[in-house]
Order: C-alpha cells, then sequence, then structure tokens
C-alpha cells in the first residue's frame, strides 16, 4: 500500500503549477500547509512542456517542483503526462489522431485524443514513463505513479482495424471458427479473409445509441478496444517496473464507465484508483455502489480517492455547489468504504479553459478566507488527528452483487428487448435495497471467490460465461442462496443464444422454464400478487419493463402476475437446490418489493444491518486487528438519533465515549471504534 512513508490517509489533489509563476507557488505551499495537503498530482498534462521536440526533453521545471513540495512537506504522485500528446507530434505524425464512428479524423485538440493504437503514441508514450523513471528512480518524495489521466474512448481508424483483426486472429485462431460465433449467415455476412472485416461504426454495423446488427462483432469490438487502451497502459506500467520494480503504479478509473473493463485492467493496477464525481442529485447509495465497485476490483483492498470536487464541477449541464458539510461528508463516505487517501481536482483553481471554473481549494480568490478553503483545513486536521487508525483496515461482506463489462456491453448493444433496459440501473435497485438497511455489499466479477458470501445476487445476468453457471450451481449446492432475474440466461460469452429455453445454463439450478418476455411501454404495468406472505412481503406489489412468462419445472411460485394476459403466472420463484436456495424475479419491481425480499433473504442468512438508523442516515463499517470501525454518516441535514444498541464504542473525531441512543447533526459524521470482545 501507499501508507508506508506517512502514518495517515494521504490528503490532497491535482496540482497544476506550470500554469503558475514562481511567487503563486509559494503562496501554494503557505495554504498547502494550512490545509494538511500533504501530497500533490503533478505532471498530468505536460507532455508538451516536457517533450518540444522528437529528441529534446525539459525535465527542470518538475525537478523543481518535485523537490520544492517535498522540502515543504508534499509527497508526489507523479504521473507520466500522456493524456495529452503535443501539437507538433500531431502535425507530423497523423496517424496519432483517432477517426471518430462516423469515420472522421479529428484535428489537434482535447485530450485523450490519441489513437491507442497508433505506433508514434505508443512509441513517445512508452518512451516519456521511461526517462521519468529513469530520472526519478531514486527520488524519496515519489510516492505512486501515475499513468496517463483517465482513460478512455474509441477509435476506427485504418489502424485499429487492422489491429483488430490481428486481435481477432488471436482469438478465434480461424475464420471458420469466427464465422460461427458471429453468425455472419445471418445477413449474408460470411467472411472468406481477414480483410474483410471492418470496424462496427455507423458506416457499418450500427446505428442509433449505439445498437449494433451484429452484436457479436460490436461485442467484440468493445473488448478489443478496452484491451488496446490496457496495452498502451500496460507499455509505460512496464518501462516503470523495469527501472523501479517496487514501485506503485495506478491511473485513474471513473466508476460505473462503459469502455474500459476495468475488472481486467485492475490485475495490472498496484492500487485501484478513482475519480467520484455525484451530482447534486445523484442518490447517495449510487455513489456509495461505485466505491464498493472500485474496492472490489482488488479483492477488498483498499483504493485511492484520486480526485473529486471540493466544491463544483464544471462539465454538467447545472453545476451546483456542495452544501456546508456535504464536501467532508462524502469524503469520509469513500474512507468508510475504502479509501485510504482523500484527494481533490484541483488544488488551485485554472485561469483559463475549460476548467477554470471547476472546484478547487485555493479558488480564484487566491486566499484562504473562503468557505471550500476553510472545510478543507478542518477536513486536514482530522485525517490528521485519525492517523493511522484507518489505514489498510477492510470492508468484510456476507453478500455479493456479481458486476460484468461483457455482460453489460452486451445487453445495450442488443436491438430487443426494451431500449429503457439500463444493467447499471437494474443493478443499483438491489444495491439500493441494501444500502438502505445499512448491509455491506461487495461488487465482483465472475471470476471472484464466491464461497465467502452467504447471498450473490446477478440482476440481469444475460450473458453467461463458459463455467459460471458450474460455479454457481456450487455455490448453492453448498448452502449459499442465489437471486438472479428477468432476461437472464439468454446467451453465451459470443452474445449466441442458448438453445432450449431460457434461461439456458441456469434452468436447472432455478427450477424454471421461461416462454416468452414481454417488454412494457414506460407508462405501464403489472402487479406482484403475492401467494404466500414471506417476511414482510405480502399483498401486491408493481413491476414493469420487463416480465417473463415462465413456467415452473421444481421451483416453488412465491408470487403470480396480477395483469394481463399472463396474470396468475409465476413472477417470483425459489427452487431449493443441494443445501442452498436459487430465487428468480421475474420483472422490475418497485423498491418496496426489493426491500421486503432482501431483508427476508438477509434474515433468513443471518446477516444484520451494522446498525438500524433513520432515513438518510448510512452506516458502513471498517475492520482491523479485531476494531470495528463504524461511519456513520448522515445525508439529512437536520440532526439524527441513532440507538447504538449494546454497543459500547469511542468517538475518533469527537474524542469521546458512546453508548445507547447518540445525535448527529445534519450532514454529520461519526467514526467510531468497536473492539472486538
Amino acid at each position: 500500500m501507499i501508507s508506508g512513508k506517512l502514518p495517515k490517509i494521504f490528503y490532497g489533489g491535482d496540482y497544476n503549477p506550470e500554469q503558475w509563476d514562481e511567487s503563486t507557488h509559494q503562496e501554494d505551499l503557505r495554504m498547502f500547509k494550512l490545509a494538511g495537503i500533504d501530497i500533490a498530482t503533478i505532471n498530468v498534462f505536460s507532455w508538451a512542456l516536457n517533450q518540444p521536440d522528437e529528441v529534446t526533453y525539459h525535465f527542470e521545471w518538475l525537478d523543481q517542483t518535485i523537490n520544492r513540495l517535498y522540502n515543504n512537506g508534499v509527497y508526489i504522485c507523479l504521473a507520466t503526462s500522456t493524456a495529452a500528446h503535443p501539437s507538433w507530434m500531431a502535425k507530423k505524425y497523423p496517424d496519432i489522431l483517432r477517426v471518430d464512428s462516423d469515420g472522421r479524423k479529428r484535428k489537434f485538440g482535447g485530450r485523450q485524443n490519441s489513437c491507442p493504437n497508433s505506433p508514434t503514441y505508443r512509441k513517445y508514450a512508452e518512451r516519456m514513463a521511461r526517462k521519468l523513471a529513469e530520472r526519478y528512480k531514486d527520488h524519496p518524495a515519489i510516492l505512486v505513479w501515475h499513468v496517463s489521466n483517465e482513460y478512455g474512448g474509441e477509435c476506427y481508424c485504418d489502424g485499429c482495424a487492422a489491429a483488430f483483426r490481428v486481435w481477432l486472429k488471436q482469438r478465434y485462431g480461424t475464420l471458420q471458427k469466427l464465422n460461427r460465433v458471429w453468425n455472419t449467415a445471418f445477413w449474408g455476412h460470411t467472411f472468406y479473409d481477414w480483410d474483410e472485416i471492418v470496424p462496427p461504426s455507423n458506416l457499418s454495423e450500427h446505428w442509433g445509441d449505439n445498437k449494433s446488427n451484429f452484436q457479436g462483432i460490436s461485442l467484440d469490438y468493445s473488448r478489443f478496444n478496452s484491451d488496446s487502451n490496457l496495452e498502451c497502459y500496460l507499455l509505460e506500467y512496464n518501462a516503470i517496473k523495469e527501472i523501479i520494480p517496487n514501485s506503485i503504479i495506478t491511473t485513474n478509473l471513473m466508476g460505473f464507465y462503459k469502455p474500459l473493463d476495468y475488472q481486467k485492467w485492475a490485475k495490472y493496477m498496484d492500487i485501484v484508483s478513482w475519480d467520484s464525481y455525484p451530482e447534486l442529485t445523484t442518490p447517495v447509495s449510487y455513489t456509495a455502489m461505485t466505491h464498493d465497485l472500485m474496492r472490489g476490483l482488488k479483492d477488498g483492498d483498499p483504493f485511492m480517492l484520486m480526485e473529486q470536487t471540493p466544491s463544483q464541477q464544471n462539465w454538467q449541464p447545472y453545476n451546483s455547489l456542495k452544501r456546508p458539510g456535504v464536501m467532508r461528508l462524502w469524503s469520509y463516505q469513500a474512507v468508510a468504504r475504502g479509501a485510504d487517501t482523500v484527494m481533490f481536482f484541483q488544488l488551485r483553481r485554472s485561469v483559463g479553459a475549460c476548467e477554470k471554473y471547476h472546484g478547487a481549494v485555493i479558488e480564484h480568490a487566491g486566499h484562504e478566507n473562503t468557505r471550500v478553503f476553510r472545510e478543507v483545513a478542518e477536513l486536514g486536521r482530522e485525517l490528521n488527528q485519525l492517523g493511522d487508525s484507518l489505514l489498510d483496515s477492510r470492508v468484510e461482506s456476507k453478500v455479493a452483487i456479481v458486476f460484468d463489462w461483457d455482460n453489460w456491453w452486451a445487453i445495450e448493444k442488443s436491438s430487443g428487448p426494451t431500449i429503457a433496459l439500463k444493467y447499471v440501473d437494474e443493478v443499483h435497485k438491489y444495491y439500493a435495497a441494501l444500502f438502505h438497511r445499512n448491509i455491506q455489499v461487495d461488487l465482483i466479477s465472475v471470476d471472484a471467490d464466491m464461497s465467502k458470501y452467504d447471498i450473490v445476487i446477478a440482476p440481469v445476468l444475460y450473458m453467461v460465461k463458459p463455467g459460471f453457471a458450474d460455479k454457481l450451481e456450487q455455490f448453492v449446492k453448498s448452502g449459499g442462496t442465489f437471486l438472479t432475474t428477468f432476461f437472464s440466461g439468454i446467451v453465451n460469452e459470443n452474445d449466441l443464444v442458448t438453445l432450449g429455453g431460457y434461461p439456458g445454463e441456469l434452468r436447472s439450478m432455478l427450477g424454471i422454464w421461461v416462454e416468452e418476455i414481454d417488454a412494457l411501454f414506460p407508462d405501464q404495468q403489472n402487479h406482484i400478487v403475492m401467494k404466500q406472505q414471506v417476511g414482510s412481503l405480502q399483498g401486491e406489489y408493481s413491476c414493469g419493463l420487463l416480465c417473463d412468462l415462465l413456467h415452473r419445472e421444481g421451483a416453488d411460485v412465491i408470487a403470480e402476475y396480477g395483469d394481463d394476459f399472463y396474470q396468475g403466472m409465476p413472477v417470483l420463484t425459489r427452487n431449493k437446490f443441494g443445501n442452498g436456495e436459487a430465487w428468480y424475479v421475474a420483472s422490475s419491481p418497485e423498491p418496496s418489493f426489493l426491500d421486503g425480499l432482501l431483508d427476508y433473504l438477509c434474515t433468513n442468512k443471518g446477516i444484520s444491518p451494522v446498525l438500524h438508523t433513520p432515513k438518510g442516515v448510512e452506516v458502513s463499517q471498517r475492520t482491523k486487528n479485531g476494531t470495528q470501525f463504524i461511519f456513520v454518516m448522515n445525508h439529512n441535514i437536520s440532526a439524527e438519533a441513532v440507538d447504538l444498541g449494546d454497543l459500547n464504542a469511542y468517538d475518533l473525531l469527537a474524542e469521546e465515549k458512546l453508548s445507547g441512543t447518540i445525535e448527529i447533526a445534519g450532514r454529520g459524521v461519526r467514526i467510531l471504534a468497536v473492539a472486538s470482545e
């Protein structure tokens, strides 16, 4: 981990001293000390400054910056500067410029504007990382290496087309196999030569909102694009590791970012880092879910909160200020769910261009007498007070939700059955039901070890990858509870339908057979009618989006549809399988139904909330050396009372012992240490 050099949660963020003069640098250092800043991410977009032509490199300014910061108690997260290529490079080597999905070649401009398969980009990016590693390999200030910045986007140039064909040859070996898995007999698409294959774009297979005529082709291009960007990252990663074997290397991820398979990327990251930018109206459960996803990328290891705004963002339609207390509250939410750093973009607000209205620790006013700076400084004081008590502690969960990028891509490239089906939204519905009950959840990949969980939930498991059905069966046979939903078990990893009836490979475990799938319009709904009471579930509940018309094959029918021609058909089933149970929810229910169902499943497995709290009060728990650290976070404006039950706790922030019923201020935070008996 990165905590070895300083026994506390690192606190800081992105800093762009190249945009400022010497007198401003000195003022920044003064204010960093006031705010408790002890880490700065630098050199993120300095490629043009570092390399004015093919053979010249200027690092003197970087030497001065690193030394100045380090001599004033600030460690360095050193970026490689390769997130935006220099203009001279685009002029001399046009292969570096991307081509969009409409076939238009870009000019120089923007950022993350390099073709990931450009020989020019790969050559000079790798060389830059190597030169930086050689120069700073022994510098004590360097805490972590930050490759590029927020990788993303797609390219459809001729270079990518050629690289795609190579990728396909490696994946499938022969055109015969490729034609089979892509089902190219459909619409006369049979390929007889590799060079006949072109990227799926708006000029070929795509239409509308990235919908595809051939999901198999488009799915593979998404995989290829993610892998191409990963190869660029690995060129820099390996160059640094070759020179500094014990270096800690990361790149900042972006939560639920669709184009890149972060579960694959995380295997090559020494520590996961990510940039958290919820809107004012983003449900706090969604932000929590994203933190849990980032934590789950490396099997629960602590992660870096690399970026958040101290006050407001600049790219959203309505860039609201964070209300007083919210920055602190959301910072602790990240820590509660596994962050071992709290960092901002940016430390000083830019004077020009598109980020001049993005919030910063040091605002345009240029002094410490601002609301934002006072809040930042107070949080810095608290993090120093906490010391190393929370570092390397872990979140322990008995419930897991399966999330899979391939599944996401495949679902939303589909030409049916409904445009309204959004994978992340359906996952969030189940997560939110657990979040509001203060049940800890891990978001895991299909490759994760499920044996440590009592309940595994896989909403909309449309794609069943090789071996995953067997893995789920073993989990349930061994006593686990598994829950999945409508539109599951439909296709294999190539987006080919598993014939013989839905839900395909899951059919035996679930004890059902799905005959048809009805898509409801946004203003339509059906109803779930409980046949028997399950926990608090009784009576009727609304449902919509999709409705599976299913038949039981051994499963118990817990609830039926209440409307339409399939009234009386099963909508909620439970199948005993080995020593466990497999549940199927055949439609998308209202929240109260999921609240009741997941409460029942958790109670049945002896999984209790960390604490029972009023609405709007979030609880998460980290554990270290036998001590539980319970974060109680009040997202309400007004104060709330929380009953600690039998717990005797010590509030690390207020430095007081607590028991019984406690009060937590509006937008307040308590961190309670409870020693195991």
